[in-house]
């Protein structure tokens, strides 16, 4: 997998720890990660700092837990523009976002069919 968007020692170890689990929690992050993309939207069009701060927040703590660095910074970046309540910034990084979990979702779903 590729290294910018995934940290394979991550997935290493969560394949050690969840065993036969171990697709079911791909499955979970994805499903997970597409209602997290849904609030960022949601806080965005209603231009709420605090409910953008926490979606991303929440959203940064799953991709990092989940070995997908990029992601989760990204998700730090919209997190800081919830905290400062600097929602301009808000559309691009949604968007980058987006465009992020696109490839991570391709590569998840890769890891889950070589693991099922």
């Amino acid at each position: 997998m590729s290294e910018a968007h995934i940290d394979n020692q991550v997935l290493a170890s969560l394949r050690e720890v969840m065993e036969e689990e171990y697709p079911v929690l791909l499955d979970t992050f994805l499903v997970d990660s597409d209602e997290r993309l849904r609030l960022l939207r949601e806080a965005l069009l209603n231009a709420d700092a605090a409910a953008m701060r926490h979606a991303a927040h929440s959203f940064k703590g799953s991709c990092s837990n989940m070995g997908a660095p990029l992601l989760a910074s990204l998700c730090k970046q919209l997190e800081e523009a919830g905290r400062r309540e600097q929602l301009e910034q808000a559309p691009d990084l949604i968007e980058q976002v987006e465009r992020e979990f696109a490839i991570v979702r391709i590569l998840f779903k890769s890891e889950r069919q070589r693991h099922a």
